[in-house]
């Protein structure tokens, strides 16, 4: 791709964010998503590639109906109270169709179809772009809104996320495929909690999108896009791949681990709302996450190639690790000693 056509994708992204992020109108807000959707079909289809093609087609139609929806549900809001600003969302049919254009472009289950297919169709760094920074603002969007919601179809919606994503990333061996339904799955995380603590559900965000950067940059330093490919890494970097297995951990929340930090204070604010049915249900959904994760770090650190070759096996990576890689996984790991500073913050 030309850079200066990469450059110019690269800006408008920032700007639509910073425009939807920053504004009152609902025009404004929907201004910003459109820009950033245009700006994002270009990286996704890049490599010319027939598959990456269908991934931005998928993604623009998901994209534009989801659009439309919101300015629909914004229209509908004005035209029974007479406000276009973001927070006076009072008309409850308004509520509920922007619930669904907001699920539809994050990816929540039932809205989810697209994700894992637009995800297998572009490179790991737009599927980088497009499982972190494209989700923060429509996230923005449901934080500013949080208040109005009704609280019903987003935990409907959630639960089912942390089922279907759990579920349906057992029998992947594609690792874009994988961490699509990992985020489908921490999106219901942060949906279950987001009329009871927004700022709780902002704080899992952050972190996810941290873990996950951490993720596709290390997949994406040794090329693995299967878990085949995975198995042979052991060889060529060792350290890369034991800090890979150890930040999957911290995605799928286990205790020592930065990832184990949202899991318990959503479970603890679930049970403040006495909520203990759904702060369950989420916790055993949960394993079904650790069960594909423990796969993947499996397949990253503990399976050795077969050694049927006659070829020297490549033992050092080629390259050193990228300075911004190391940090992420650092921070992907480390901080739940700090988590009383990180809730204070929250």
């Amino acid at each position: 791709m030309n850079p200066q056509a990469k450059l110019v994708c690269v800006i408008s992204l920032l700007l639509g964010s910073t425009i939807t992020i920053s504004s009152n109108h609902w025009v404004t807000a929907w201004t910003g998503l459109e820009i950033n959707t245009l700006a994002v079909l270009p990286l996704i289809s890049k490599s010319h590639h027939p598959r990456a093609i269908e991934a931005a087609t998928k993604y623009f139609l998901t994209q534009a109906a989801a659009s439309a929806l919101i300015l629909f549900s914004s229209m509908t809001n004005a035209w029974q109270t007479g406000q276009w600003d973001i927070t006076q969302l009072t008309c409850p049919t308004s509520c509920l169709v922007l619930t669904t254009a907001i699920a539809m472009k994050l990816g929540l289950v039932p809205f989810h179809f697209w994700f894992p297919e637009v995800l297998q169709g572009c490179s790991l760094t737009t599927g980088l772009l497009l499982s972190t920074a494209m989700k923060f603002p429509p996230m923005t969007l449901f934080f500013m809104t949080s208040q109005s919601l009704n609280p019903t179809p987003l935990i409907i919606m959630a639960i089912l996320s942390a089922a279907l994503g759990g579920w349906m990333g057992l029998n992947q061996t594609q690792t874009r495929k994988i961490l699509a339904f990992s985020s489908i799955s921490h999106l219901g995380w942060m949906a279950i909690i987001l009329v009871y603590s927004p700022k709780l559900a902002l704080l899992n965000f952050y972190l996810y999108a941290l873990m996950t950067a951490a993720v596709f940059l290390t997949l994406n330093s040794i090329k693995a896009l299967k878990l085949s490919t995975l198995m042979t890494t052991w060889a060529k970097s060792p350290a890369l791949s034991a800090m890979l297995m150890l930040t999957m951990l911290s995605l799928a929340g286990l205790p020592p681990l930065t990832g184990f930090l949202p899991k318990w204070l959503i479970i603890q604010e679930l049970t403040k709302q006495e909520m203990i049915p759904a702060a369950t249900i989420m916790a055993l959904l949960s394993l079904l996450g650790l069960f594909f994760y423990l796969r993947l770090a499996y397949c990253a650190t503990i399976t050795l190639p077969p050694h049927t070759t006659n070829h020297m096996k490549q033992w050092h990576i080629s390259k050193p690790t990228h300075p911004l890689v190391a940090i992420l996984i650092t921070m992907s790991i480390t901080l739940l000693p700090i988590s009383p500073m990180i809730s204070t913050i929250a």
